[in-house]
């Protein structure tokens, strides 16, 4: 069996998911076989597996630094929030039901068996697992149902660091007080991480001394807040993300660069809305997420992204008034794009029969797309090739490559009407089925993960750097090279900055 250790946080967003990343990445680096493991995870963000299970994405994530494929088994418990309906509970990557959080916790028998197994296959075959936490080990009403921090660190018989964000404030309190709350189960936490500090460490010195002894825990290192790390931090949506501002330098001075403005709908249940970082990185986009009608109106492209509750979330577009100023968009020569519950959004009507998202049996949509979405029990999730069927781009050198993708799809409901914008074949499969739908400067997919396509991205992109009277770039980023880059800048600050020879001693390495 695998040796383990276990990495946990004073709170959610002490940055636990990319600490594990990074630790993946550098036990990899130094030849040792690993794999991250998340036993439960609460996130709208997900990845679809080679096989066909849904897993968080953060864990993808962390298999990608860790240089192996993402499966099943490293996230056997990953929960949805549906709204009203409760949490949609997905077990080794698959839908199990939806239930509200008391019939939830009734279920930690089946959960917990979930977890056991698939942390032992995964012991079976690697030689270290990195584990991850969720939220704070220490939530004192919750002890008894968890099944994601230290019971699994018992469990995987692993040393336990502990992570606090300095950047929030009160580090040294949530330290001290994580320690006390936990009593007799603190015996596993070896030592401290400081996250996210910025400013002279000498300063800091006097704390960290008074914190270990307080404790009788080390602190193993104090990580550097990192600006523009590239890399997604699990349900950390961003308001907005911007590249660095370039300029131009002319014969008359030094001109701002017209960028491309990209607004992401802001949704209630926003899921996926790491189908945008790709755009983000490229250096002639400003992306922003967003509900403010001006800059909707006043973009170039405006995405309605996917969402895990579309009859929520298109109901409060059409309350609040911001349907109409993306159809206003629409009318005014904007690109509307639609990914998964967007693309249900901007559709005639979605009708949900059976209560699958909500108690709205129907509910007309947006009417930029001629396609009607009925929602059903069963949940499509799969990794698919395509090829683009309409000109959606401009053509370039490389434009044959931009017909040609590779994405997932993970939705409840399926549309039918005005289709065929792409050809798409589950992996695995022969099949070619018809997706996504065109009308003049609004489409929409099923796909996700399309922009991480380089070419295809670029394309759409040049489109609207065409209407502006531009010329066409060529080539932009290679996503997967500026991720793996991430995940190494990551890694080495890291490695840099922790007691790494404190941390391999721990788990005997």
């Amino acid at each position: 069996m695998a040796r383990a250790l276990m990495v946990l946080g004073t709170g959610s967003g002490a940055g636990k998911s990319l600490i594990t990343a990074a630790l993946c990445r550098i036990f990899s680096d130094m030849g040792i076989k690993t794999a991250p493991f998340k036993a439960q995870n609460m996130a709208l963000n997900s990845f679809v597996t080679a096989e066909g299970a849904e897993i968080g994405r953060a864990q993808a994530l962390q298999a990608e630094a860790a240089r192996v494929e993402p499966e099943a088994d490293m996230n056997p418990v990953l929960l949805k929030s549906s709204g009203e309906n409760g949490c949609q509970v997905i077990i080794h990557g698959a839908v199990y039901s939806t239930m509200k959080a008391r019939d939830y916790y009734f279920s930690k028998n089946v959960t917990w068996e979930a977890v056991t197994e698939s942390y032992n296959r995964l012991s079976s075959k690697n030689d270290l697992i990195i584990m991850e936490g969720a939220g704070s080990p220490a939530e004192i009403n919750l002890l008894n149902e968890d099944i994601v921090n230290i019971s699994a660190a018992k469990y995987a018989k692993a040393p336990a660091l502990l992570v606090g964000d300095i950047d929030k404030g009160g580090v040294f309190a949530s330290l001290y007080g994580t320690i006390k709350l936990l009593g007799r189960d603190a015996k596993l936490i070896k030592g401290f991480v400081i996250n996210k500090f910025r400013g002279d460490v000498s300063i800091l010195e006097p704390g960290l001394k008074m914190i270990s002894d307080l404790t009788r825990r080390p602190v193993l290192g104090v990580l550097p807040y990192v600006y523009q790390i590239g890399l997604p931090e699990e349900d950390g949506l961003p308001l907005s993300i911007r590249t660095e501002y370039r300029t131009q330098n002319t014969d008359s001075g030094t001109v701002q660069q017209d960028f491309i403005k990209i607004v992401v709908v802001k949704l209630r249940y926003i899921s996926n809305f790491t189908d945008f970082d790709a755009l983000a990185l490229e250096p002639d986009v400003d992306l922003t997420y967003s509900v403010n009608p001006l800059d909707i109106e006043n973009a170039d492209i405006v995405i309605v992204p996917g969402s895990k509750n579309s009859v929520v979330d298109l109901e409060f577009l059409k309350k609040s008034g911001i349907g109409k100023s993306i159809i206003r968009a629409y009318e005014n020569g904007v690109q509307i794009i639609g990914i998964c519950g967007g693309y249900q959004m901007l559709g005639r009507r979605i009708l949900d029969p059976d209560a699958v998202e909500s108690s709205h049996k129907e509910m007309s949509a947006l009417d930029l797309l001629d396609i009607e979405t009925v929602f059903n029990k069963k949940k499509i999730v799969r990794q698919v090739d395509a090829l683009v069927c309409n000109s959606l781009i401009i053509e370039t050198p490389h434009s044959k490559d931009a017909l040609r993708l590779r994405g997932y799809e993970i939705h409840m409901g399926e549309s039918s009407g005005s289709s065929g914008l792409f050809s798409i074949t589950p992996i695995g499969s022969a099949a070619r089925i018809d997706d996504g739908a065109l009308n003049r400067n609004c489409w929409g997919t099923y796909i996700h993960g399309i922009f991480d396509n380089d070419q295809f991205r670029r394309g759409v992109l040049n489109r609207v750097l065409v209407n502006k009277g531009q010329k066409p770039i060529v080539t932009g980023i290679n996503y997967n090279n500026a991720r793996d880059e991430s995940i190494n800048r990551i890694a080495c600050c890291v490695r840099d900055h922790l007691d790494m020879d404190s941390i391999k001693k721990l788990v005997k390495l």
